[in-house]
């Protein structure tokens, strides 16, 4: 705002007018500030992206068995249920024991779980010592059998992970359950799906294992 002043004012009557003037000037200045504007509004936030549908069961899971057939997750059986019959041969070489394998699927087998159980001449089940801390049986996983194994074929192996090293002292019997197994793809050199019994390999077990359900005679 602009002043209009006397030039015949005395010169400390001028300053205090002058102050004056500017005080008032810097107050209507303040008073023109723009208010401080609400604070901008929260960005909406942006939705969680839809999980993806659970997996389905597969359809050709074994009989009596169900699941996704992943490594993770196979078709779980239980009870008796086999897909392969492993038996010793009654022969321990320095290559260590051997077995028989057979596939009693339709469909090749690629990878086994095994686990080995060992028995004294009374039957009892003997523990595993061989490489630490004892353990009740001898496990081997993988694809242990030299390739697919066909549909119903039988095959002799000696297992990589059952050396003869791995054999208890006073051991006369040796039986082996097939926990688990991949079936192959058309190739015969992928795992395609898996099944798996747990049931099979309970840390105690008697000697014979999980006898077959015996089948009702027609009358």
């Amino acid at each position: 705002m602009s002043l209009a002043i006397p030039w015949k004012l005395p010169l400390s009557l001028l300053a205090v007018t002058l102050l004056v003037g500017c005080e008032e000037e810097k107050k209507e200045v303040a008073a023109e500030k723009p208010k401080a504007s609400a604070a901008a509004a929260a960005p909406t936030p942006t939705p969680a992206p839809t999980p993806p549908p659970p997996p389905k069961p597969r359809e050709d899971c074994p009989e009596g068995s169900t699941g996704i057939g992943t490594s993770g997750e196979p078709c779980l059986g239980s009870g008796d249920s086999r897909m392969m019959e492993v038996k010793w041969s009654g022969k321990t070489t320095d290559e260590g024991p051997k077995f028989s394998v057979t596939n009693k699927t339709k469909k090749s087998i690629l990878y086994g779980s095994v686990a080995a159980y060992f028995y004294d001449k009374a039957g009892k089940q003997l523990q595993v010592t061989h490489g630490g801390k004892p353990r009740p049986m001898q496990i081997c996983s993988g694809n242990i059998f030299a390739g697919a194994v066909k549909p119903e074929e039988k095959i002799w192996v000696f297992f990589s992970c059952v050396k003869k090293d791995h054999v208890p002292e006073g051991t006369t019997a040796i039986e082996v359950e097939a926990k688990g197994v991949g079936f192959a793809n058309e190739a015969g050199d992928k795992n395609e799906y898996y099944w798996s019994n747990p049931d099979l390999i309970p840390d105690e077990r008697p000697k014979g294992g999980i006898k077959p359900k015996s089948k009702s005679k027609k009358k």
